[in-house]
């Protein structure tokens, strides 16, 4: 039941804001127009909070945490908001009075453009559970005005496109030009000893100012609203008047263009050095203005800096943010004064390393000369850090420099993140209990010799506000009707749905919710794609980041396969499905593009054959986002997780997919493991090797794809039609198929992510899924046990390990005396 005051309240904030904002009554108003006088009126019931609890966390002295991230992939905030405010229902009732559809009017938010994949909704899904549970955090990246590119198909062929999302401002930001940082690049360093201190002096350097705008992110229930505080890089001077008056106009804003390019894109593309070199810029931008802020802030209210892990602890959300590290000890050092010892101490205790990735040949590294000449007094920092950890090293392992070269931070004339990050911070942690295994006993084995504390690892998690509440509010309805909505607060509460999951009653509503949301989705890529499905064939899914190891490759193949299989009289039992997916490529990344261009090739094939399409569709979503992502996640049926075993660090696009029901087929690798485990291995789809025996592979290099192929007809007859005119496109795709059986240019391995290697054993576990499916009430059973087992991987879990192993930002111990 929804509250007649408040939605009242509602229609005469929208009313006031639209009559003080444009001059208009709500009659006369657009939908655009009306989205922005709520979302006004949102933000200032948000900012009520926000001021109250940043007055209150400031009296009582509590522990803040900085989140340095490069991405937040928020996506949009207006809905989430109401549901957090619990105020939904009400905006919904006032708008419908008004005249307006609150779905009409959230269209007219753009996804903010801050991220691209998992990395980015895990930051932003932490900065939703932390509000909720009333810890104070601050969430740092960077303003990126163009995101990282809008997807275009173009024949087949991914375009990158301008994703031009704050072209009409970002109304729920709040800028802040009083606390600018100066951020300084290149110059010269020289170094003086005065009264037994070193004295530090940088000349001749460039400097870019960088401007926060901070967004407000309020968790359900909060008492804490979290900022989001996100750093414009402009000119000291936006325009050189002795240059403009000479009548030289490109070169009185050149300066301007130059500084602005640092938040102009996410990633920029790397495979040139000025794409490097602006990378770089980008990462020491955001994260030297961050510590420079907090130190700044700690200052005002506490005054010393040696109690700045009293008050603060810094999480570093991969690799990106590391330079906030040397950052931190330049600012102690040549600033504060503070001696080594002393300085290493407080950053050992401020700093947390989360990893993302396993694979070695992934973790960031920098060119050392380019590094030293654009942050020579970072680069020296760095190299004492390196020096000392030598010294370490060598206490272990002493006479063995093959093992500290692989150590050290500086090596190869490379500087490595990953090493700097576990030489220095206090805890590093995988994101996955198979990830952390593998970090501890392979890829960084030995650095786990030395700081056996350290490592630790705490499973990934996604908040069920957004991807529930807001994503799948006929579930969420069926779930309230039962026990309430205090789970979206308190996540354990979620654990009473389990008595549900034989109630008959319960499981015919479920699986008319799914129905219904497949319909939604149905209609809606009609809408805005032009692409009809068959709401009555499987809805098979993989939507993520297009990456190799992912494996996208893999399900591409498997469709081929039943191609063939239809087309030659074995297609008996192959169940009517519609594949759907939804990936962007990196703009250089050619393998990951390629793979976009043999969608879209497969898909020609099977949707025009009238023997197959009948049977099977092959459908490709353009530009998938976040909003994209919380209309087909509910829609799913079946979810592909598909990344070969031990390279996937945890995923977050799994647990979305299970907590509305989709049945996972995957392997034994990341977050998979945990959600075998939560559901029992008999809701689930496990095909592949696994780690252990990828490893064997590895070490012993017995894999033969070749042998494979020459001996599998099937296979030979899916790797063939890549290049004997069975697609039709003019350029085919034997590169793709080349690499899988002979390998790649130079030294690459054939077939490095075991395609080949799984495919029989994918293809078997596939028929047994279809098999399932075809007794739809055992199905919808085991969908059942999906979703009421999906309460383990709230990102609140998440939040609370991360405190009590980590953080301690709400044990009343670690609370200074004020």
């Amino acid at each position: 039941m929804t509250e007649t005051n408040v939605k009242d309240t509602i229609k005469k904030e929208i009313a006031g804001k639209l009559r003080h904002t444009f001059g208009l009554t709500p009659d006369k108003a657009e939908s655009d127009e009306v989205y922005q006088a709520l979302s006004l009126a949102v933000r200032d019931r948000i900012m009520d909070s926000w001021t109250d609890s940043e007055q209150k966390i400031e009296a009582e002295g509590g522990k803040r945490l900085y989140y340095l991230s490069a991405e937040f992939l928020m996506g949009r905030a207006l809905v989430n908001n109401l549901i957090n405010l619990g105020i939904y229902d009400d905006a919904k009732e006032a708008l419908g009075e008004m005249g307006f559809s609150l779905d009409e009017v959230e269209e007219n938010e753009p996804d903010a453009g801050l991220g691209n994949g998992g990395l980015g909704r895990l930051a932003a899904c932490f900065l939703d559970s932390l509000s909720t549970l009333d810890m104070p955090v601050t969430g740092c990246c960077i303003r990126y005005e163009h995101g990282l590119f809008r997807q275009k198909i173009v024949d087949g062929e991914q375009i990158e496109i301008d994703d031009n999302w704050l072209d009409d401002g970002n109304i729920w930001e709040i800028a802040r030009p009083d606390e600018k940082a100066e951020i300084r690049y290149g110059g010269k360093i020289t170094e003086n000893w005065e009264d037994g201190k070193l004295r530090i002096e940088h000349t001749d350097y460039a400097s870019v100012m960088a401007y926060p705008y901070d967004m407000p992110v309020i968790g359900y229930d909060s008492k804490a609203p979290a900022t989001l505080r996100l750093w414009e890089a402009r000119a000291r001077t936006e325009l050189d008047l002795s240059w403009f008056n000479r009548g030289d106009y490109a070169k009185a804003a050149e300066e301007s263009a130059l500084a602005q390019a640092i938040s102009q894109v996410l990633y920029p593309e790397d495979n040139h050095e000025q794409g490097r070199r602006l990378r770089l810029k980008q990462f020491y931008f955001f994260a030297a203005a961050s510590i420079q802020f907090m130190v700044n802030r700690h200052k005002e209210t506490h005054g010393d800096v040696r109690t700045l892990p009293d008050y603060y602890t810094v999480q570093i959300n991969d690799t990106h943010p590391t330079l906030a590290i040397p950052e931190l000890i330049r600012i102690l050092m040549d600033e504060e004064m503070l001696e080594w010892d002393e300085t290493i101490d407080i950053v050992g205790r401020l700093f947390n390393y989360t990893n993302h990735t396993i694979m070695r040949e992934a973790l960031e590294r920098w060119n050392e000369p380019m590094f030293r000449e654009m942050l020579p007094r970072i680069h020296k920092i760095i190299t004492v850090i390196d020096s000392k950890f030598c010294d370490v090293i060598w206490q272990h392992w002493p006479g063995d420099f093959e093992k500290m070269e692989d150590m050290r931070i500086i090596h190869g004339g490379e500087i490595r993140m990953a090493n700097l990050c576990i030489a220095i911070c206090g805890k590093v942690n995988g994101v996955s209990q198979l990830h952390a295994n593998i970090l501890k006993t392979t890829t960084f084995r030995d650095f786990y010799v030395i700081f056996p504390d350290k490592f630790t690892g705490i499973t990934n998690g996604i908040t069920m506000r957004r991807w529930l509440a807001k994503a799948n509010e006929p579930f969420t309805r069926l779930i309230e009707k039962r026990i309430g909505l205090g789970f979206l607060k308190r996540y354990r509460e979620y654990s009473k749905m389990a008595v549900f999951a034989e109630d008959q009653d319960f499981l015919e509503e479920f699986a008319q919710m799914k129905i219904d949301n497949k319909i939604r989705y149905r209609d809606h890529i009609f809408k805005t794609q032009g692409i009809e499905i068959n709401e009555n064939t499987i809805f098979d899914v993989q939507a993520k980041r297009l990456h190799e190891y992912k494996r996208q490759l893999l399900k591409v193949m498997h469709i081929m396969h039943l191609y063939h299989m239809i087309k030659e009289g074995r297609g008996e039992g192959i169940a009517p499905t519609t594949f759907i997916f939804g990936a962007k490529a990196a703009p250089g990344y050619y393998r990951a593009k390629e793979v976009i261009r043999l969608i879209f090739a497969v898909a020609d094939l099977v949707n025009n054959d009238p023997q197959v399409s009948g049977v099977l569709k092959v459908v490709f979503i353009e530009n998938y986002g976040v909003s994209e992502a919380e209309l087909l996640i509910p829609a799913t049926e079946v979810s592909e997780q598909l990344s070969t075993a031990g390279l996937e660090a945890s995923g977050t696009g799994n647990m979305k997919f299970m907590l509305n029901g989709a049945v996972t087929i995957g392997t034994m690798d990341g977050a998979n493991v945990e959600i075998a485990e939560a559901v029992g291995e008999d809701n689930i789809f496990i095909f592949g090797a696994r780690v252990e025996e990828i490893s064997r592979l590895e070490k012993d290099g017995s894999y033969r794809p070749e042998e494979i192929y020459g001996l599998d007809g099937d296979i030979r007859r899916i790797l063939d039609s890549f290049d004997d005119g069975t697609l039709r496109v003019a350029k085919q795709f034997t590169d793709t198929k080349n690499a899988l059986i002979y390998g790649g240019a130079g030294s690459e391995k054939p077939d490095k992510y075991y395609l080949l290697y799984d495919f029989r054993s994918y293809d078997k576990v596939y028929r047994g899924l279809t098999d399932t499916y075809a007794d739809r009430d055992k199905w919808n059973r085991i969908a059942v046990k999906n979703a009421l087992s999906a309460g383990i991987f709230s990102s609140d879990r998440a939040i609370e390990e991360y405190d009590g192993q980590i953080w301690h930002i709400s044990d009343p111990s670690t609370k200074p005396c004020v």
